[in-house]
């Protein structure tokens, strides 16, 4: 099969796209596994980032060499990634010192910054559905942020983390704006290699200590967290979100955030109280309420863009 243009609906049947959507979010949503456990062996949290783009962004790089032409997209592409990969190097610090509940329910408040990103870059006046769903969002990380679950340390790197759902939030604005005229897979490479450029300085800057791992169950979870939370989720959500339409796409990504729980439940023996549950219930009704604008990756929104014309 071509991925690039593996956005095809007659390759699935629509069951079998739900499940696709459903397996990439549970890749997306263990995502603090991989990154805690790599912070663990003594891995820089832009270490990690780093690698989570980089193997996507070898992998896809034919793809940008033979689209080089289309100049002004591609630096969008670009731009947008650096965004997006700089940013995640705060929500993996913040996994690292906080409630891996706290600081998904965090990264979920992305449809709020691309409201905003959208009305004062773009003149997208958000509806009111769009809104109400925003406000839900920002009630459910007040819950997951209140004195009895986090402490006072926990503050800054939690306040750090807002980079990443801000980062992403451009990601889909220039996505949906600017990026129209490129394939599917070109806007995925795209973005994949600008995180790659923006991370290399702070990369550079690095000793060498904390840039890769040194032990054989390191470089598994780096293999884990390159291809198993981004490149493969990446393409399942591309080929299989056009099938299902966005809102069984919305309400099965959402699949994400109650494995976030999960993760810090069994893997980090973290207590997920009523009060979290509460959180992950309102996201997850907030991005049913907003099916055509929900989605959890750029590969989803660059399938259902084609779909729709102009999705988040």
């Amino acid at each position: 099969m071509n991925i690039e243009h593996s956005n095809h609906p007659q390759l699935f049947g629509t069951g079998l796209a739900t499940l696709a959507v459903v397996a990439a979010s549970v890749g997306f949503g263990l995502v603090p596994y991989f990154a805690r456990s790599l912070t663990a062996e003594g891995m820089a949290p832009h270490a990690i980032a780093f690698y989570r783009y980089a193997f996507a962004a070898i992998v896809l790089l034919p793809f940008v060499w033979r689209g080089r032409n289309q100049r002004n997209p591609l630096l969008w592409g670009l731009a947008a990634g650096m965004a997006m990969g700089l940013g995640w190097v705060g929500y993996v610090r913040a996994v690292e010192v906080a409630p891996v509940s706290t600081a998904g329910v965090l990264y979920m408040t992305y449809p709020v910054f691309t409201l905003v990103i959208a009305w004062l870059m773009f003149g997208d006046v958000p509806q009111r559905r769009a809104i109400l769903a925003s406000l839900m969002v920002v009630v459910a990380a007040l819950l997951a942020t209140s004195p009895d679950v986090i402490s006072a340390q926990q503050v800054p790197a939690l306040v750090l983390s807002l980079a990443a759902p801000l980062g992403f939030a451009f990601g889909i604005n220039v996505l949906v704006h600017k990026l129209s005229v490129l394939s599917p897979v070109l806007r995925i490479a795209s973005a994949s290699l600008g995180s790659v450029i923006g991370l290399l300085p702070l990369m550079a800057a690095t000793p060498l200590a904390g840039l890769v791992p040194f032990t054989a169950s390191g470089w598994w979870l780096v293999m884990g967290i390159a291809f198993g939370s981004a490149l493969v989720p990446q393409l399942l959500f591309t080929v299989a979100a056009p099938v299902i339409g966005t809102a069984r796409t919305a309400i099965a990504g959402s699949f994400e955030l109650p494995t976030m729980f999960l993760v810090g439940w069994f893997a980090f023996a973290e207590p997920v109280g009523l009060t979290q549950w509460v959180a992950c219930a309102i996201v997850v009704s907030a991005i049913a309420l907003t099916p055509g604008r929900s989605i959890r990756s750029v590969a989803a929104n660059v399938a259902l863009e084609g779909e729709k014309g102009v999705s988040r």
